[in-house]
């Protein structure tokens, strides 16, 4: 979870293939009008996210053997939302400053998501930090780096890997 630009599609697959568990993308789940919207440079709002986040609940809740999601989750009403859906979930927050975000965003000129909308996701963010089922790591880390911390942590919190 975090904002745009965080890797979380990149960790996401990293760890999708350390575990062996599918990897749910969700920006793949969001409906033609979140998608339009984005396009056009507006913010989504809790209702339009709605919808969504409840398709990525049952997602997480046709593969109770685990999944991989990635997802801004950006307030914690919509990570308790999942949560309720797959109890035990756990969150792994990618930290990062809006500086290195936005310029990260700007370097993916077809993304979904433009970066005109960075500081919409930061104005949403409600840290997670003290939520249980949370670790929150610098997203300036390699990949590599982070993987390992990931499936460390899961291992000692989660007893899953």
């Amino acid at each position: 979870m975090g904002v745009s630009g965080c890797g979380k599609s990149s960790l996401g697959r990293a760890l999708a293939d350390a575990l062996g568990w599918p990897l749910v993308e969700g920006d793949d789940h969001h409906p033609a009008a979140n998608q339009a919207k984005m396009r056009a440079g507006q913010p989504l709002t809790d209702a339009d996210r709605a919808g969504w986040l409840a398709t990525l609940g049952a997602q997480l809740a046709e593969r109770p053997q685990g999944a991989v999601l990635t997802c801004s989750a950006l307030k914690r009403a919509y990570r308790d939302q999942l949560r309720a859906a797959s109890p035990g979930l756990g969150f792994v927050h990618l930290r990062l400053s809006l500086d290195e975000a936005r310029a990260r965003v700007a370097a993916r000129p077809d993304h979904l998501f433009p970066a005109s909308l960075v500081d919409s996701q930061f104005a949403t963010l409600e840290d997670p930090s003290g939520e249980p089922g949370v670790v929150s790591l610098d997203a300036t880390l390699p990949l590599a780096t982070l993987r390992e911390q990931v499936l460390t942590w899961m291992k000692e919190s989660h007893d899953v890997c």
